[in-house]
């Protein structure tokens, strides 16, 4: 019981964390969109495609690898074991993450004029390469707090880090760079360096002591080789098919606004509405996530402690109860998204097209929700050279629709595509949870019945929400409580959620063992 209360309140702190940095994270998106606009939202968008392939090359499956290997160190009870794995996974880091920022420092012009069309975003990309080789280091320290269990020291980090980066941006945005679209995207990019320099002195600092306090040299004796053929046995499978997925994503991306442009949109107006989508409200969309995915998150090292001890039925329940959470979790949202959508655009971005899009993607929630969580706990188990195949497969098969289907049918066609992608995704991935694990999903349980009470408490709190004609964001946010209560209701009236869920529940956070 000990272990579950750990995994589950380690969980809880990367829950809050998460809702936290993300709820900052909408709010600053707004700030932005109304000091930049929506075009400057979009090149920042564009930027940050190149951007995640080159930082997928810095941080090359690390921080997976580390989380793996600590946690089957611990479960061999061997700190000399630990320690030979992070000294090589720090090296591993050090070395791409110096790799990556080369290659995005010296092709940041001819990637910027010949393939993204647009010379603005040369400096932007220049400036972002410097920031890699410490993000590198700092997602492999992030991977051994998790391993460890001691994520409050991620968290702590991460508080800063936000912090940082809104007081720089802000900083930069009024006063030395108060004007321009490349200037902004300048501001937003400078801060962001600041930020991710802070989190690096903190995060080193943090892993020092802790290796000194928790980390002895106690163990049976380690052979170097072997602890440098897991890392690459590991990282590399990862890093091979996420470089392929990040670069058609980038590929993906770039063909967005291009492809928008041959369906009859000027330069400015592909950029405004690619913004509005992908970099206004798709955070909207995915901010309740952060709920369910630090549960799923901290799976990976507790399903791979579970794999080297050999205890498979704890990762059968394990992956039933993250599986079943995190599905009447997500059907909640999705009916909330839907009855809110037009309050939510307007209170968050003042946009009609923001609230169109969010209720188009709502639906969609349960199947995007659902399949980050099935990757991380499909890595848990050591399938992450097949999440990365079918994210492979996902990425292709995306380029290749988002090629021919938006110069024909525009921002609707994207849509069509971000829909289908997710679902095939979703699909391939929960087939394979499900044959690893013998999971077997209880459709009218997990399903049936909380759409039943997702569809009344939306019925009930949008009654109510047109009845009291309140406006504004007090009053959005007061309704969607009420909803969220209703459902919580409905949940155990129905007993969706029933006795032996909630004594699971309440023993997680109880005190005695």
């Amino acid at each position: 019981m000990k272990n579950i209360q750990k995994f589950f309140k380690n969980a809880m702190t990367l829950t809050l964390t998460a809702l936290f940095m993300r709820g900052v994270s909408v709010a600053f998106n707004v700030y932005i969109s109304n000091k930049v606009g929506a075009e400057a939202i979009g090149l920042y968008t564009l930027l940050g495609s190149v951007y995640g392939f080159a930082l997928t090359l810095a941080t090359s499956g690390i921080s997976l690898a580390v989380t793996r290997m600590v946690a089957e160190a611990m479960g061999k009870s061997n700190d000399k074991l630990i320690r030979s794995s992070m000294k090589r996974c720090l090296g591993y880091a050090l070395f791409f993450g110096f790799l990556a920022s080369a290659l995005l420092f010296f092709l940041s012009e001819p990637i910027g004029i010949s393939w993204l069309a647009d010379e603005r975003t040369v400096r932007p990309l220049r400036l972002m390469s410097v920031t890699l080789p410490l993000i590198a280091l700092c997602s492999a320290i992030n991977g051994y707090f998790t391993a460890v269990r001691r994520v409050a020291k991620n968290a702590a980090s991460q508080i800063l880090e936000q912090s940082i980066k809104i007081g720089a941006t802000v900083v930069l945005l009024t006063a030395v760079f108060p004007s321009g679209i490349e200037n902004a995207c300048t501001a937003l990019v400078l801060g962001g360096a600041a930020s991710e320099l802070f989190s690096f002195v903190v995060m080193l600092s943090l892993y020092i002591y802790d290796k000194k306090r928790y980390i002895s040299n106690s163990g049976d004796a380690v052979e170097g080789k072997k602890v440098t053929r897991r890392l690459l046995g590991i990282a590399l499978p990862v890093a091979f098919s996420t470089y392929a997925r990040s670069g058609l994503l980038t590929i993906e991306h770039s063909l967005i606004p291009k492809g928008l442009r041959k369906n009859g949109s000027t330069r400015e107006h592909s950029l405004t509405v690619y913004g509005t989508l992908s970099g206004m409200v798709m955070p909207v969309v995915l901010f309740p996530s952060a709920l369910i995915s630090s549960f799923a998150g901290m799976t990976v090292p507790e399903l791979a402690e579970c794999m080297a001890r050999g205890h498979k039925r704890r990762i059968k329940y394990i992956c039933e109860r993250v599986f079943q959470l995190a599905l009447i979790f997500s059907i909640g949202v999705s009916a909330i998204l839907i009855c809110f959508s037009s309050e939510l655009g307007q209170v968050i971005y003042g946009s009609e097209t923001a609230s169109l899009y969010i209720k188009l993607l709502a639906p969609l929630v349960p199947a995007m929700y659902l399949d980050s969580t099935t990757d991380a706990m499909l890595k848990g188990l050591g399938e992450q050279f097949y999440s990365m195949n079918v994210n492979i497969i996902d990425a292709l098969i995306s380029v290749i629709l988002v090629y021919f289907l938006l110069p024909i049918y525009g921002i609707e066609g994207y849509i069509f595509i971000i829909f289908l992608m997710e679902i095939l995704n979703f699909a391939l991935s929960a087939t394979r949870l499900m044959a690893k694990t013998g999971l077997r999903p209880k459709i009218f349980a997990w399903v049936v019945k909380p759409l039943f009470c997702a569809v009344i408490s939306a019925v009930i709190s949008n009654s109510i929400f047109s009845r009291a004609q309140a406006t504004g964001a007090s009053a959005l946010v007061f309704h969607i409580a009420i909803a969220t209560a209703i459902y919580m209701i409905l949940l155990l009236i129905t007993k969706t959620l029933d006795r032996e869920d909630t004594r699971w529940l309440a023993s997680i956070f109880s005190k005695s063992s």
